[in-house]
């Protein structure tokens, strides 16, 4: 399978919204959480604190997408907001494309240092896997941050300059 990289466009906003629907991991607060994100990305192109980018196959289509943006009140300290790929198609390279692309994109703009927040729910066990793989540590885990029995959990990788 042939994948771009490319920054999000209007026509995009649809499948990324189906692609969160469909991957049964995200509460409807959260995908709408998201949706804003990518709005502000599509209709505020002067703003700099969200970066969407997607990963589309020959057809165009969709795949998977992430986005980041550096932390407010921090020298070279990003964010990873969302990192998602669509659900029939997992495990197949997608996410450590599209991860490569973000830490590029971070260093490329000064960055040191990408957090990254997640759950600590057993739906989200491979995607702690998935993140531990790509070499983020994690950092700190507040219990029952989100939820009774369900922590934050906070990886970060540094980069060097």
């Amino acid at each position: 399978m042939n994948i771009a990289i490319r920054h999000v466009q209007h026509n995009d906003r649809e499948q990324i919204h189906s692609l969160l629907e469909e991957s049964a991991m995200f509460r409807r607060d959260e995908i709408e959480v998201a949706m804003e994100l990518i709005d502000i990305v599509l209709t505020q192109p002067l703003q700099r604190d969200y970066e969407v980018y997607v990963a589309s196959d020959e057809q165009g289509t969709v795949v998977g997408y992430y986005c980041i943006g550096p932390r407010p009140v921090t020298k070279g300290t990003f964010d990873l907001y969302w990192i998602a790929v669509k659900k029939n198609i997992q495990a197949q390279g997608i996410g450590t494309m599209l991860m490569r692309h973000a830490e590029d994109y971070i260093m490329m703009h000064h960055g040191r240092l990408l957090i990254i927040e997640t759950s600590s729910q057993p739906k989200y066990e491979a995607t702690n896997r998935f993140y531990q793989r790509c070499w983020y540590e994690q950092l700190a885990r507040l219990r029952n941050f989100y939820d009774v029995d369900d922590d934050l959990i906070i990886y970060g990788k540094y980069f060097s300059q």
